[in-house]
Parts: structure tokens; C-alpha cells; sequence
């Protein structure tokens, strides 16, 4: 599957996509992608390969002018009822990172409405929801933008890094969701 924006092309990763890839894994800017950091181009040689076998809800973002993997963005479908055998599976939790030298010009959002209209449209999601770190008002900016709602604050809801003294950092986590019906009315 491939997405095509004005300025992007969203499709399933490559192997020769792991030189990018490393530009953005080698250095995660939030805490929560501490556990795909990647020292070597070899790992990210091989995070690229685990990615690759997912072109359905994992895309790489690129730039349509260069060809230069950007991010990605990636979300699974979640049972509705986890207990039931045949529970629908219309929730998605997307996932997104970009390099950090694209920031600050819209691709995050470009690349962010696609997949949603993609999740939406094409693959039967009923509601998407993300979580964000109260510290990434870059993200929490963008949920709002995509016209998601602010749901709730997790008060040290999780640990992905520890200290000097190897304890827990818990950090405190906003989730934001938005329903197919929002998302038609919104017309986003």
C-alpha cells in the first residue's frame, strides 16, 4: 500500500531504507522510542527488516522531492472486546517519529491525516487514539490539530528510562482520541 500526499509518499519500509532510518533511531528525541534506539548502522539495518515485514500498517514517510526517508508512522488494530474471540478490531493507537531536522514543517501533520484517512477509510477503524508525553508539546500540538481530544492525564503512567542510580523515571502520559464520526464531521 502507498499514500501519496503533496509533499510525501507514505509506503512499506525497504531495506535500503536503514541509512535514514538510523538518522532518527540512533538519537530518539522522547522516551518512549528508547527501546529502538540503534547504536550501528547494522541495527538499524536490522529494525528496517522488522519493519519491512508489516507494509500494511507500518509505512516509512518519505519526501516526493528526494526520495529521503523522513519518520514513520505505524498503528495495529486492538480488539474492542479482548476477551472475545470475534471482537472487532476498529481501534488503532498510531505511532509516530520523524528525524528531527523536518520538524517544524508540517510534515508530521501532512503524513499524520493521510494515515488517518487511510485507517478510516480503508481499513474499518472506529476510533484512534494516541498517548504522548506531558513534556512532547510537539505531539500533543499535533493530536489537537488532527482534532483529537484530550481524554485524560496518566499520572506516572510508565517507565521507559531509568536514572544514574537505575531506577524508574515515570513520566506523565496525555492520551488523545477521535472517532470516525468526529473525523467525518471535522472534515479532516
Amino acid at each position: 500500500m502507498i499514500i501519496e500526499t503533496e509533499r510525501l509518499i507514505l509506503r512499506p519500509f525497504t531495506e535500503n531504507d536503514a541509512a535514514d532510518t538510523f538518522e532518527y533511531l540512533h538519537e530518539p528525541m522522547v522516551h518512549c522510542f528508547a527501546c529502538m534506539k540503534t547504536e550501528t548502522i547494522e541495527e538499524a539495518r536490522k529494525a528496517v527488516l522488522d519493519r519491512v515485514k508489516d507494509g500494511e500498517y507500518y509505512f516509512a514517510i518519505m519526501l516526493k522531492e528526494n526520495g529521503k526517508v523522513i519518520g514513520e508512522i505505524d498503528a495495529m488494530p486492538e480488539a474492542t472486546a479482548p476477551d472475545e474471540e470475534n471482537a472487532a478490531r476498529d481501534t488503532f493507537s498510531p505511532c509516530w517519529m520523524f528525524n528531527p531536522e523536518y520538524h517544524g514543517k508540517g510534515y508530521a501533520y501532512e503524513a499524520a491525516r493521510a494515515f488517518f484517512d487511510y485507517l478510516f477509510g480503508e481499513k474499518g477503524a472506529r476510533r484512534i487514539y494516541a498517548y504522548t508525553e506531558d513534556y512532547n508539546l510537539a505531539s500533543q500540538k499535533l493530536c489537537e490539530k488532527l482534532g483529537m481530544r484530550r481524554e485524560g492525564l496518566f499520572v506516572e503512567f510508565v517507565s521507559f528510562v531509568k536514572d544514574e542510580e537505575g531506577n524508574p523515571i515515570y513520566e506523565n502520559t496525555y492520551q488523545y482520541a477521535i472517532l470516525k464520526r468526529e473525523w467525518e464531521q471535522n472534515g479532516k
